[in-house]
């Protein structure tokens, strides 16, 4: 037992102080915060034994380190995101065949996100920039340049129940056809003490993150749409946050963007990372959500039922945190966005809300629970943990 703790040791400590971390974090409101910080502990977790533990440089794949069971910084309910860790001056050949999602992106990381410091983006392009075969299929090359340490591919899907992932791997040709190094010590407490750093450097990174970009904004704004910093060659994004009571709701008009093949809005928590996707409707891509007949889209943002007690197709729940994150996405993008194709925002009563919205018709509860399997059901299919 004694020899097992010592290899250990590092990991246990930074669960303790990862837990300390948490448990004390400014923003905790009330007990139902705090077992929300635990649970989002346990994904945390999860996330830095996968780092430590899956990754290979001498034999590449794509791991799956954000997803349903492991929220962190935002993460797109539209979205599977995979990476793989990559070595300065090697060839990798990333192969695969292309699915029916709205946009397939690839990005080259430089260095890590840290609490006081973001990752550097080497390079980024969509699928657009491949050669795709008739089934599908596409190959490409890459020389890792100085300085890239991660490829990210994200697949982001419009509509929930319709498109289809694709599937996608990486290798180095020249480890091919040798075997893994034999487990040691000495590597084991490698990936152990590994695992503790990224453990604790996480939970600090995502709690200062936000502060650099949604909570510089005033509070229930959403920002003038622009290129996301750091992030995909064709993405533009909206940021905010917002503070509600529960007789508040926030209305969000935006254009719905024909110029662009995803176009979507969530809420987050404070622990920046979505909230329940699967069985609350906390996100919409334009797929799933109702335009009026000006081509605006009107999500309502709020924790109770904002139609005189009643469900909408555009409601958007918060799932009872009267604080969170906003994020509204647009990728694959035709051209730049403007002012005028960004979002206007405004406080009101929650008694107000169907005054407000005329052309809106009240779900029934059935309706709304058929909208709420539908999610279940598409999370289900595409998601892997």
């Amino acid at each position: 037992m004694t020899e097992s703790y010592g290899l250990t040791k590092a990991l246990q400590e930074a669960i303790a102080e990862a837990e300390e971390l948490i448990a004390n974090a400014p923003f905790i409101k009330s007990e139902a915060d705090r077992l929300e910080g635990y649970d989002y502990l346990s994904g945390r977790i999860r996330m830095a034994m996968q780092t430590a533990f899956d990754y290979d440089l001498d034999h590449p794949l794509f791991v799956n380190p954000t997803h349903q069971f492991s929220r962190q910084g935002l993460d797109n309910p539209d979205a599977i995101y995979l990476s793989a860790y990559l070595r300065e001056g090697v060839e990798y050949v990333v192969r695969g065949r292309r699915g029916t999602s709205a946009d397939l992106s690839f990005q080259v990381m430089g260095g890590a996100y840290t609490a006081d410091s973001a990752a550097t983006s080497l390079m980024a392009f969509d699928d657009r920039k491949l050669d795709i075969g008739p089934d599908g299929r596409f190959e490409f090359s890459y020389v890792a340049e100085p300085g890239a340490k991660t490829l990210i591919v994200r697949e982001v899907f419009n509509d929930w129940e319709r498109e289809e992932r694709g599937t996608i791997t990486i290798e180095r040709p020249d480890t091919l056809g040798q075997p893994k190094k034999p487990l040691t010590r000495e590597l084991l407490q490698k990936k152990y003490d590994v695992a503790a750093r990224s453990l604790v450097g996480s939970i600090q990174t995502w709690f200062a993150f936000p502060q650099f970009f949604q909570y510089k904004e005033p509070v229930n704004t959403l920002t003038v749409p622009k290129a996301t910093p750091g992030g995909l060659s064709s993405q533009f994004s909206s940021i905010g946050h917002y503070e509600l009571t529960d007789d508040q709701a926030l209305i969000v008009t935006v254009p719905h963007c024909d110029d662009c093949s995803y176009q979507a809005i969530q809420v987050g928590s404070d622990w920046y990372a979505s909230t329940e996707y699967e069985t609350h409707q906390t996100s919409l891509t334009k797929a799933q959500a109702e335009c009026d007949a000006d081509g605006m889209m009107r999500f309502v943002v709020s924790s109770r039922a904002p139609y005189d007690g009643q469900p909408i197709a555009n409601w958007l729940e918060t799932t009872h945190h009267p604080t969170g994150s906003m994020m509204l996405r647009w990728q694959r993008l035709e051209r730049d966005l403007t002012e005028a194709d960004g979002p206007q925002v405004e406080v009101v009563p929650l008694a107000d809300v169907p005054g407000r919205l005329p052309e809106t018709k009240p779900l029934s509860d059935e309706e709304y629970a058929a909208r709420i399997t539908a999610r279940q059901r598409a999370v289900a299919r595409r998601m892997i943990s």
